[in-house]
């Protein structure tokens, strides 16, 4: 009974377990590198910052990192979403340039989730192949990346797996980059480094899915 006891308090701690705001853990033997950075997206510095959106219905709120990038940005996400203008379907993508000293990042990319009640965990591997190919044609080499799904109001989602899956997505994009360039159909692949945002009590999670897929 002790041993159970003690057994059940280790995993509750371990669950429990949150890392700092602003601590960076690298994911290792990744071929590429991958950072897991405990940042809010709109705090997080680098060329190209990418967010993630449920379809814009009044019921899917703004909340928490989501809620503070559009006060930071006087509104606009509220603008687009109300009026239709960034609709949030899967794939759907918008490139923003806010003006300087709003957010951290020079650019922000959005890409649209679909329908929140019927995401599942296994469309972040295509969201991982957009974000791929969209850094490669916005020549951004060091993309940071925060998918938002929690914030977006969709619960019981493991963040862990999140990240494996969408991590599988943007390996495989760029696996395809290269094979075209060694063809000579493409240019050589641009981007050289992934920061993954984590919150800081899914920072862990997010790191041992990421580390998954590398293995």
């Amino acid at each position: 009974m002790f041993t159970g006891v003690v057994l059940v308090l280790a995993l509750r701690a371990n669950a429990q377990t949150s890392v700092a705001e602003g601590t960076r853990l690298s994911v290792p033997n990744a071929a590429l590198p991958v950072d897991v950075l405990v940042e809010a997206p709109s705090g997080a510095p680098g060329e190209l910052q990418v967010i993630c959106l449920f379809a814009s219905t009044p019921e899917n709120k703004l909340q928490a990192s989501l809620a503070v990038m559009d006060a930071r940005l006087n509104g606009t996400l509220t603008k687009l979403r109300s009026q239709n203008l960034f609709r949030g379907t899967l794939g759907e993508t918008m490139l923003i340039t806010p003006k300087p000293g709003t957010i951290a990042a020079k650019r922000l990319l959005l890409i649209g989730l679909g329908d929140r009640d019927a995401f599942t965990p296994t469309q972040e591997e295509f969201i991982g192949e957009v974000v791929y190919a969209e850094s490669e044609r916005l020549h951004a080499s060091t993309p940071t990346f925060a998918p938002t799904i929690l914030d977006g109001g969709k619960t019981g989602i493991d963040t862990g797996v999140v990240g494996a899956e969408f991590l599988k997505g943007f390996l495989r994009a760029r696996a395809v980059q290269q094979v075209l360039h060694d063809t000579g159909m493409a240019d050589a692949p641009q981007v050289t480094k992934l920061t993954f945002l984590a919150g800081t009590a899914h920072a862990l999670d997010t790191q041992r899915g990421l580390a998954g897929v590398v293995r």
